[in-house]
């Protein structure tokens, strides 16, 4: 079964991410920061296919039961470096 993403803006470049993996269900807030829009290949990108591609990243890497409740892009990007960077660009088609 697909794991089902739905992004729901909440305003001021944060979005609530509901995520159910057959009987496993999460909740995250994500923030969009200009830390990572601003990055050569993903400058204009859509924000909410960018909150989108970066849950479905994280969830690649670990359960969704283990998904924070909180992801700032910033501090995302610090932890995975240029593995998130270059894997949301491809994502987004822009690499």
């Amino acid at each position: 079964m697909a794991v089902d993403i739905r992004v729901e803006p909440l305003g001021d470049r944060e979005y609530l991410v509901r995520v159910e993996d057959g009987r496993v269900e999460a909740a995250t807030q994500v923030r969009v920061t200009d830390g990572v829009l601003e990055r050569p290949g993903l400058d204009g990108s859509d924000e909410q296919q960018v909150v989108r591609e970066t849950v479905a990243f994280l969830i690649e890497r670990q359960p969704v039961i283990d998904i924070p409740p909180m992801i700032d892009l910033d501090d995302l990007a610090d932890a995975y470096g240029d593995a998130y960077l270059e894997e949301l660009a491809r994502r987004l088609g822009r690499a």
